[in-house]
């Protein structure tokens, strides 16, 4: 803990650290302190960016506030700000890299492997990169800042009254859950982006407190007069069966186009990084293209809040949309391929509304598109959403609370389940997972799986080993290992490397001569090391078809350290499962 967060936030006294350990009617309370900081830092952070928008472009009440909704942009000015502020992001990030050469954890992470454990010092330098992000005009939204800086404030008062491991993952999610439910007053929704995409899955023992951070969140914005102005959404409409049939095709056809962004995202990423020249100057190129494609319409940059307000009120037709869809896909991609920080969150229900409507006007001569125009862009919307964030029940209850509209309620479903699969068998990732995937780790989502990787090999493994060198006659080992001293005795080459595994019942089988006891060696090339987890040990006795096998110090070396037994290695998982069960359903009384 660093001196900066231990002044922030002391340890709390010991009588309210036993009240919030002890009672989740307490710890719920917690979590509603979590949600009004949560409604604060989406407050703030969002007058800023308005502000650096009213000073930078010159963005008036005229555009409901936002840079997306103006009309035309000065050619010049535009071009400038994007690309100096592309290169101040970029000094920015060197500055920051030299200071923090660790990468920030982010909520998802967090809970995935560091049970909840995140950083407010790491997670306010990218809300300030965030924000510089978005208050330059680039083609991202502030989501990601949103959820980053609330859920490490979770992360550090939990903390603070050292709640348990589960209780901190939770007070996480109910931070992240806030600032979603905040930034789009939808409270509902944000509990639900907590429990699919920060905690990773629902309880009730986690209900009370990620609702009640996510209606203190929304509460704080309404209070103070910050609430996002809504967007008028026309009736959509009730579908027919041909309708249901254009739903099916609009939403995997999204789905398709959002693999392909995402897709798009890292061979950017993968260009700017083969790019000559120092990395700072990859944000200015990156904005200075930006801002040419703004010069051809400015619904390109921010995340695209007043832009999309634009479609639902039937300004757009379908070959604009193609226009627009392609210009704000490649301005994403740019701004986050070239180091822009930010989040595609909402700047995917603006694509996904243009992808909508265009899949919808190409469905329409076939008579299977849905009726309205505003049917195919919600649709459209929440698959696309679906894709980039991967939680489909987050998306059904925002389309409900955005438009009001029960009946499309079934539709979204469907478009939201059929692009989740969609993307799963053939992608398989969603976006913040995929840029996991990216930087070498194998989490998929938030399940607490941090348990799984302290329980490695090392913590398991028996260091007493008996060996024999490879070349001992049959008959010798014979006498030195008769039946009952033992199960297996391990072979060691002239070198003393890792030659082989002998049972005893196969040794004392063979015929007593002078055969080299390599002859009966078993899982030659199986080995364990001591840094891999149960479950990638699990997985090598399963393929070796081994009951017992070797821990070498590496592959290399074939040194024998220990051995591990698959009974000993499942009992261990077995035991960690049920404890991370218990946790996860608040039976932390239970014996374990």
């Amino acid at each position: 803990m660093n001196r900066f967060q231990a002044r922030l936030f002391p340890h709390a006294p010991l009588n309210l650290r036993t009240l919030v350990r002890s009672n989740e009617i307490w710890l719920s309370v917690l979590a509603g302190f979590v949600g009004v900081l949560s409604g604060l830092c989406v407050v703030v952070m969002t007058h800023l960016t308005f502000w650096m928008h009213r000073l930078l472009f010159g963005v008036s009440g005229g555009a409901g506030g936002h840079l997306s909704g103006l009309s035309a942009l000065p050619p010049l000015r535009t071009v400038v700000v994007l690309s100096s502020g592309g290169l101040v992001i970029g000094l920015f990030g060197v500055l920051i890299a030299k200071i923090m050469p660790r990468s920030p954890v982010d909520p998802i992470e967090a809970n995935a492997l560091h049970g909840g454990r995140m950083s407010v010092r790491d997670s306010l330098v990218i809300v300030c990169q965030t924000v510089l992000s978005n208050g330059v005009g680039g083609s991202i939204g502030l989501e990601a800042g949103f959820t980053q800086i609330a859920a490490a404030f979770g992360s550090r008062i939990g903390r603070s009254f050292r709640v348990r491991r589960e209780d901190l993952r939770v007070l996480v999610g109910a931070g992240a859950g806030a600032a979603i439910g905040a930034a789009f007053d939808a409270p509902v929704a944000g509990a639900f982006y907590a429990f699919e995409l920060v905690i990773g899955s629902y309880s009730l023992g986690s209900l009370s407190p990620v609702a009640v951070a996510a209606l203190a969140g929304v509460g704080v914005t309404r209070f103070l007069g910050s609430v996002p102005p809504g967007i008028v959404i026309p009736s959509p409409g009730d579908l027919s069966w041909e309708g249901t049939a254009g739903a099916v095709l609009i939403s995997v056809l999204t789905a398709l186009t959002a693999i392909g962004l995402m897709f798009c995202v890292t061979q950017t990423e993968g260009l700017f990084r083969r790019m000559p020249g120092p990395v700072w100057l990859r944000p200015a190129v990156g904005g200075l293209i930006v801002g040419g494609l703004a010069t051809l319409h400015p619904s390109v940059l921010s995340a695209g809040h007043e832009a999309m307000r634009t479609v639902f009120a039937g300004n757009v037709t379908a070959r604009m949309a193609v226009v627009l869809l392609l210009l704000k896909a490649l301005a994403s991609c740019l701004c986050i391929g070239s180091g822009f920080r930010g989040g595609l969150f909402f700047a995917s229900l603006y694509l996904g509304s243009l992808a909508g409507t265009i899949y919808g006007a190409l469905l329409a001569p076939l008579g299977v598109a849905p009726d309205s125009v505003t049917a195919c862009a919600l649709i459209g919307m929440s698959a696309m959403a679906v894709a980039v964030i991967g939680s489909p029940m987050t998306m059904v209850c925002l389309m409900l609370e955005l438009t009001g509209s029960v009946s499309m309620s079934g539709a979204t479903l469907v478009a939201a389940v059929l692009s989740l699969l969609t993307v799963r068998r053939l992608f398989g990732y969603s976006f913040a997972t995929w840029r996991f995937h990216l930087r070498g780790e194998s989490i998929r989502s938030a399940v607490d799986i941090g348990w799984m990787r302290s329980l490695n090999v090392r913590r398991m493994m028996r260091g007493q080993v008996r060996t024999l060198p490879a070349e001992t006659s049959v008959s010798r080992a014979q006498t030195l290992f008769p039946l009952g001293s033992a199960q297996r005795v391990v072979l060691l080459d002239e070198a003393g490397h890792y030659d082989g595994i002998a049972h005893l019942a196969e040794l004392h089988a063979a015929p007593s001569d002078q055969t080299p006891i390599r002859t009966l060696a078993l899982f030659r090339n199986a080995m364990l090391t001591p840094l891999m987890n149960v479950r990638e040990a699990i997985e090598l006795f399963e393929k070796a078809e081994a009951d017992a096998l070797v821990v070498v110090e590496d592959p290399q070396s074939r040194q024998v350290i220990g051995t591990l037994t698959e009974q000993h290695a499942l009992r261990r998982y077995a035991e960690e499962l049920e404890r991370s069960r218990r946790s996860l359903a608040g039976d932390d009384s239970l014996p374990t």
